[in-house]
């Protein structure tokens, strides 16, 4: 009997674990995790939803949603793709639903659908899961045919070089920026629906929802930001300059609205009258921000230079990054085992036959909205059909001798 050793309990683990055995039901697989519970990062993602995976609808280049991995990912999509991870999981009995912003969620909206799941199957296959076992060294692995590590991201590279491979150095990616701006903050709460994000002289940018916090900014439009600028950011210790467009509007956009609201507005104060449906207490702290004392004039005393200020501020606010949020609120990295050190086509290391890498303990990592679930889902599945396939072909070989014999 062949076996397969699982070194990790996490969504990747469990997933390689179930498809492997459903593959080759001859192999024996044992998923080895250091904590003393599986799945924990399933249990709290998309806020205790688990945002499973994305419809992928509105992505046109991989590389806009996975900043690292996204030519692997493009490769190992015509095997298995978000269409298969739907039908994985509804033809197990659970119900999918999409929501407006294409993030893919279970129908129950509890993360507890998708660990009951792993956990069963897992019974019934008969997957052995040991708890509270770290492996520190591979030599350790010798009674094991196959070895897979699925331990997620790493903080540090010397979290993995135990594993004897190139490693390209773990940074976090998906975290939120503080800014230390008092009136900013007094806004805790604020969500704008639609805001442009930026770093100035780079192509670093991104959309979406953004919320203003008691620490600075966050949202979908900055988790996504901070993938992309995952390196640059960590290089200058995430003290940054921050461009926000408030509406993702364009400046003649904002200069027609603002233009028309002067005319038909004329005897309203400024702070009164929100364009391009900002919330009311943003838009006066914007008008203050950009008029001073003037900001609570009437619309129709505005003059060309005041109206150009205005403009600046909804189209191109500037602000001055101090940190990522003053707690561990991000859950991935960027960084982990090069993906030169793998094949391609099974993810199986170049240098030590046997030894397969999946999910996040790879330098692939991706934005916010399903898409890290998918590229761990991806990545497992590969794995357990280049270790079913290689177990198979050795239970194949074994029944020709027999017969010979």
């Amino acid at each position: 009997m062949k076996r397969t050793a699982i070194i990790g309990g996490g969504a990747a683990g469990f997933f390689l674990a179930i498809n492997l055995k459903e593959m080759c039901p001859e192999m024996e697989v044992t998923i080895l995790e250091r904590a003393q519970k599986v799945l924990r990062k399933v249990e709290i993602s998309g806020g205790g939803r688990c945002n499973l995976t994305n419809s992928f609808e509105e992505v046109k280049d991989l590389q806009s949603v996975y900043p690292r991995g996204h030519r692997l990912l493009k490769r190992l999509f015509k095997r298995f793709d978000h269409h298969d991870t739907w039908r994985w999981f509804e033809d197990r009995g659970v119900r999918l639903v999409t929501q407006a912003d294409h993030c893919v969620f279970p129908l129950s909206q509890d993360s507890h659908t998708i660990i009951n799941l792993f956990l069963s199957e897992a019974h019934r296959l008969g997957i052995i899961v040991k708890t509270g076992c770290q492996v520190k060294n591979l030599d350790e692995m010798g009674d094991f045919d196959f070895v897979c590590v699925t331990t997620g991201g790493q903080p540090r590279a010397d979290g993995l070089l135990w594993l004897g491979q190139e490693v390209v150095e773990p940074v976090p990616s998906l975290f939120t920026l503080s800014i230390d701006d008092i009136s900013l903050k007094a806004l805790m709460g604020t969500v704008v629906p639609n805001a442009s994000v930026m770093i100035p002289a780079t192509k670093m940018r991104a959309s979406g929802p953004l919320l203003i916090t008691h620490w600075g900014m966050s949202g979908p439009a900055i988790l996504r930001l901070s993938s992309y600028a995952a390196r640059q950011l960590y290089e200058v210790e995430y003290r940054s300059s921050l461009l926000v467009n408030w509406t993702s509007c364009t400046e003649a956009e904002a200069t027609e609205t603002l233009t028309t609201l002067m005319y038909t507005c004329s005897q309203k104060q400024i702070p009164s009258v929100a364009p391009l449906g900002l919330p009311q207490r943003l838009w006066a702290y914007l008008a203050e921000k950009s008029l001073g004392q003037r900001a609570h004039a009437p619309w129709g005393s505005l003059n060309q230079k005041e109206l150009r200020r205005l403009i600046n501020v909804l189209t191109a606010d500037g602000y001055t990054t101090s940190g990522r949020a003053p707690h561990r609120d991000e859950f991935v990295t960027c960084g982990g085992i090069a993906l030169s050190a793998v094949d391609p086509n099974t993810l199986e290391s170049r240098t030590r036959p046997g030894l397969y890498f999946a999910g996040e303990v790879l330098d692939i990592d991706g934005v916010t909205g399903g898409f890290n679930f998918q590229a761990a889902w991806t990545t497992a599945f590969t794995v357990a059909h280049s270790i079913a396939r290689r177990g198979l072909e050795t239970l194949e070989c074994s029944c020709c001798e027999k017969e010979m014999g």
